[in-house]
């Protein structure tokens, strides 16, 4: 999950990469960053081992910061509950008590200093979520308004815990929120190896921060897998770490039952109407969830609790979406995409506690961010976002599409005839798995040019003026395969007039979920069938003059994702025995149109200050 944005780690960067297509988590100082009185260098009360009854006796541990010479003056009070420890969150308990807040930071139960078993991302997280915020509103310190804060595990903590109601909690500002099965500790139904890292810096009750940081550790661990060749579900044998959570979650391969207790339901949402603010970025591999939460809400929230829902996206990766740099992934955005996210969550508090005006920052109900442009736009909705459709079809009648340098067409002209690509997947090719991920994963594009009759490559013609895109690609494609199932990556680029190219937007799509999370259903070999890649993550970008877009669908075959053999009978279970060759054939033509849709802005939305 992109759950832990705790330790400066390239390892996990490359790793995540393969999830959506891009995420990274370098960690920066929160005190140089940006010129704010609230950072100056003041002192703050401090209290430590602050204790926490929980329904069942179990007491949590906290540590409490507040503005200096407060005393036990009733103050609204925001609280963290993390797995990561207190010590983790001390920039940020100062620099709110600075500015007239209590901050209240929890270890998560069984970590840290508090007390109990450590269940990741379980039922105890809410219950004690609601405990910890009916605590904070009972003491003579606070004024009875609890507000939440917290990124990741922090972000979805927020949602467990308003899920139960407490008394007292006022609002929430869920950041980079994981969601239950859609992106952590699967994508979409398809898990990754990064899971077993993730839950090596979790074991025990204090950061393993060294082991979970060596990228190159967890390179060869993923490879010792792939070159096995034996069964996902053994990974933790095979990493060294035998894990029961790790076995209960491979488990549940799908969204069934399990997964859907330990997120907000249907009719929780329905009764949440208190004001949130979520907040991801483009980069951020927790994007998927973040969103989950949202929709659901606007699905089954009323239009109290719809008029109360703010939506921030910005092109951030994970640990940007709270500590944004300008430069990342290879790639150096505009100036504007920096914004001070310590003094928007504390603005959106005074806000929502009735202490001070809406946050300029914060211009409609969805904000979002137009890289390539520098700007700022804002609507009153997501389906607001965009007015206008742009579709192109995919079409190859000159050649196979099967390299850069031989690439198909994405044309706004129908096809006239019918055409057929094909790509090779064969699982025991452990070539793509060796080559790993680079870096500079937004601008990269070795997996590109690697390319040759093992993946499909479409290119736009150049366009004659900027285009601007905003909000989610749909591609649907005819596929056609020789085996019962596979997984497929399809990425959008933006190739600029010089060579250059942009990641977008990606998603991984195993083939027998394409009617559902919640369903599985084989291909039939040798039969064409209509399948909808839907699940791309948002995105904003204006499309240069001069550039052309890059459509890459190809085997999600990389080192940081789990190795599907191609077989009919559960993934996690399938070893090199049950390796199938796949052959992967797309099919364009009157009776079978695969096309790509981007959302563009052309009219209707605005720009701050306008």
């Amino acid at each position: 999950m992109n759950v832990a944005s705790v330790i400066k780690s390239r390892g996990k960067l490359k790793t995540l990469i393969w999830l959506i297509l891009s995420l990274g988590l370098p960690l920066v100082s929160i005190a140089e960053q940006i010129d704010d009185p609230g950072r100056a260098d003041t002192d703050v009360d401090f209290r430590w081992g602050v204790s926490i009854p929980m329904a069942d006796g179990v007491a949590l541990n906290g540590t409490l910061y507040r503005p200096k010479g407060s005393g036990d003056d009733p103050l609204p009070t925001i609280v963290t509950i993390t797995p990561y420890i207190s010590d983790r969150y001390h920039p940020d308990a100062q620099y709110f008590a600075r500015n007239g807040f209590g901050f209240l930071i929890v270890d998560t139960r069984g970590r840290g200093n508090s007390e109990g078993e450590f269940k990741p991302l379980d039922l105890e997280d809410g219950r004690d979520g609601h405990d910890v915020v009916e605590w904070i509103a009972k003491q003579p310190w606070s004024n009875g308004k609890v507000v939440m804060r917290g990124g990741s595990y922090g972000g979805y903590n927020q949602w467990a815990t308003a899920r139960y109601f407490p008394d007292g909690l006022a609002t929430i500002v869920p950041i980079a929120s994981p969601y239950h099965g859609i992106d952590f500790p699967m994508n979409h139904n398809v898990p990754y190896p990064y899971v077993i890292q993730w839950l090596t810096l979790t074991a025990g009750r204090t950061p393993q921060g060294n082991t979970f940081g060596d990228g190159g550790f967890w390179n060869r661990k993923y490879l010792d897998y792939h070159e096995s060749g034996r069964p996902f579900a053994e990974l933790d044998d095979i990493v060294g770490m035998p894990n029961e959570t790790f076995a209960r979650w491979v488990s549940h391969p799908m969204a069934d039952d399990y997964w859907a207790a330990r997120v907000p339901s249907a009719n929780e949402l329905a009764r949440l109407e208190l004001p949130i603010l979520t907040i991801t970025g483009y980069y951020d591999g927790d994007q998927p969830g973040a969103m989950e939460y949202y929709r659901r809400h606007m699905q089954h929230g009323s239009a109290r609790a719809k008029a109360n829902h703010y939506l921030v996206f910005g092109p951030w990766n994970h640990s940007g979406t709270r500590l944004p740099t300008q430069e990342f992934g290879g790639l150096k955005f505009g100036d504007k995409m920096m914004f001070d996210a310590f003094a928007l969550d504390r603005d959106w508090y005074r806000w929502t506690l009735g202490e001070g005006p809406r946050p300029e920052f914060i211009a409609d109900r969805v904000n979002w961010f137009v890289a390539g442009a520098n700007k700022w736009r804002s609507a009153p909705s997501l389906a607001e976002v965009a007015d206008s459709e742009l579709v192109l079809h995919i079409v190859s009648p000159d050649t196979d599409a099967e390299s850069a340098f031989a690439s198909g067409t994405l044309t706004r002209s129908a096809a006239e005839a019918s055409d057929v690509d094909q790509y090779v997947y064969d699982p025991l090719d452990l070539g793509k798995a060796r080559a790993g991920t680079a870096d500079s994963y937004i601008t990269d594009q070795t997996e590109v040019m690697m390319t040759d009759g093992d993946g499909l490559i479409y290119h736009s013609e150049a366009f004659d003026r900027p285009l601007e895109i905003a909000g989610y690609i749909r591609l649907e494609a005819w596929l056609e395969t020789n085996v019962p199932d596979t997984d497929i990556n399809a990425t959008l680029y933006e190739v600029l007039a010089d060579g250059s190219s942009i990641a977008l937007t990606g998603q991984t799509m195993r083939l027998r979920h394409r009617d559902g999370l919640d369903q599985e259903r084989l291909m039939q070999p040798g039969v064409p069938e209509r399948v909808v890649f839907d699940r791309f993550t948002f995105f904003s970008r204006q499309i240069a003059a001069g550039s052309r877009l890059r459509l890459f669908l190809r085997p999600a075959n990389g080192l940081a994702q789990q190795r599907h053999y191609n077989g009919p009978g559960a993934v996690s279970m399938q070893s090199k025995d049950d390796a199938r060759t796949a052959v992967v054939s797309l099919q364009m033509g009157p009776q079978t149109p695969s096309t790509l849709t981007l959302p563009v802005v052309s009219a209707g939305t605005s720009e701050p200050g306008q």
